[in-house]
């Protein structure tokens, strides 16, 4: 995602678990002296004309995704030709930066009217007080759960009932892949629309890693002779780090089992690591490396994500988020082609359903003008702006629908990603709180399962620890 979904601690890879949390006394003392610094630093950006006319409500939008801004930018500019009583001066930092500087501006009292938010943030926010709900808002009363794909407006409500997000967008996974190297493998893209996956022996989903995998003799992965530990293509991409979310990893298998992360679809407060269905799956996932399939931990850095290793050569194959799309269609010498994920024990494929939303600060003296701006940006007129943009899948259907299109214009289907919303095949991102504190518990094991160390029934012990944190 330009970086737009969830970050690994330092050590990490920028594809994995959730920043540390703050607690009031850092977002209050802590990040005091930052916000000093970083209130000056902040690269503004604005639609239309750079000066609000006189008389004007100036607001403040804040976003971190690059590769959004186009899309957002002509959909404000919409808004303001008809609210020209509001002015909005757009903000778009880099990831990290986003958030630095999204907590100094909360203790500033500089920070943005409305901003995109995510949901690894979203509880924090909500027990800090820093972000507003939106229910008494008039601006946003007829802006209801069923104008967005069903699930996304319950994952932006909080505990209390009230809503703190309207969705902006949603992901879904898919398999992504360069069409030059399957035809020169001799396969069809049908060949890879209809695989089967199971923790047992992997399905055809991992005989067909077998045949792409190839070693430095050329021997492939399911022949003879073949070396698992002088890999030349790995059958499947990895990136540097894998959380304990596994969105673009391990959580397209497990769900496929019928496993889920929690004991409820929002805010749950047991979590089921110790489930034998999530402990065989994570056991076939990082077994891969053991037969050469996948790469050992540490084999890529940050500087070679997934779509690199495949426009290298070095994997043949890599799981995507839909966030990726823009990136992966603009890889030179690549001619890209997407598949859906294999169909797993339950008879469906499965993806992790996830998506941002547009907060209001609480400390915003123009929530009012906020409100009128989101409940724009979730219109159809608004949604279709963005989806001919196609940078992602906008939350409504029409944005959807108009985002396909856009692909399409281009040569590219993308529906392996949207078929997953549109038939149900789905999980939901777990929104719970303590995810910092989560995170903090179970990266480890992921990353000693990764080098070997440990299997899937060594996560109950972690497990007790992370649902001991709900007590």
């Amino acid at each position: 995602m330009t970086q737009n979904r969830l970050p690994l601690p330092p050590s990490g890879s920028p594809a994995g678990a959730p920043p540390r949390g703050l607690s009031r006394r850092r977002l209050l003392t802590g990040s005091a002296a930052l916000a000093a610094g970083a209130a000056g630093t902040v690269a503004l950006s604005s639609c239309g004309t750079s000066a609000a006319p006189p008389g004007a409500t100036e607001i403040d939008y804040w976003l971190w995704d690059a590769n959004q801004l186009p899309a957002y930018s002509a959909a404000i500019d919409a808004f303001m030709a008809q609210n020209p009583d509001v002015f909005v001066r757009i903000t778009q930092l880099g990831w990290d930066d986003y958030w630095t500087k999204l907590t100094a501006g909360f203790v500033a009292g500089a920070g943005p009217d409305a901003f995109a938010d995510h949901l690894a943030r979203f509880p924090e926010f909500v027990s800090l007080d820093v972000i507003a709900p939106l229910d008494d808002l008039a601006p946003l009363a007829d802006v209801t759960a069923d104008r967005f794909q069903n699930g996304l407006q319950e994952l932006w409500t909080g505990q209390d009932g009230k809503r703190y997000g309207v969705p902006k967008d949603y992901d879904t996974i898919a398999v992504m892949y360069d069409k030059g190297m399957l035809e020169e493998e001799g396969l069809t893209e049908d060949d890879l629309a209809s695989l089967d996956w199971n923790p047992e022996d992997g399905g055809s989903f991992e005989r067909l890693l077998a045949r792409l995998t190839i070693d430095e003799n050329g021997v492939r992965g399911d022949e003879e002779g073949f070396d698992p530990t002088r890999v030349a293509r790995y059958g499947m991409g990895a990136d540097a780090g894998i959380d304990y979310v596994g969105q673009s990893t391990w959580s397209a298998f497990a769900f496929s089992t019928g496993w889920t992360f929690t004991d409820a679809d929002t805010w749950g407060t047991t979590f089921h690591y110790d489930d034998d269905r999530f402990a065989a799956t994570i056991d076939w996932y990082f077994g891969l490396v053991d037969k050469g399939f996948f790469p050992p931990f540490g084999m890529f850095g940050d500087s070679s994500p997934v779509q690199t290793q495949v426009q290298s050569g070095k994997a043949a194959l890599g799981l995507a988020g839909s966030w990726m799309i823009t990136t992966w269609a603009n890889l030179e010498g690549v001619d890209l082609g997407i598949a859906p994920l294999p169909t797993g024990p339950i008879g469906t494929p499965m993806s992790m359903f996830n998506g941002l939303g547009d907060s209001i600060a609480a400390q915003s003296e123009n929530k009012e003008e906020a409100a009128r701006l989101i409940a724009f940006l979730a219109s159809d007129e608004a949604q279709r702006i963005i989806g001919e943009r196609a940078p992602f899948f906008p939350a409504t259907d029409v944005g959807t629908e108009t985002a396909i299109a856009a692909y399409a214009q281009r040569g590219l289907d993308v529906t392996p990603f949207t078929d997953r919303v549109a038939e149900g095949e789905t999980g939901r991102y777990p929104l719970v709180e303590n995810s910092a504190a989560i995170m903090s518990i179970m990266q480890p094991a992921f990353d000693q399962c990764w080098m070997r160390r440990i299997d899937g029934a060594d996560f109950a012990a972690y497990n007790e620890r992370v649902n001991a944190l709900f007590q």
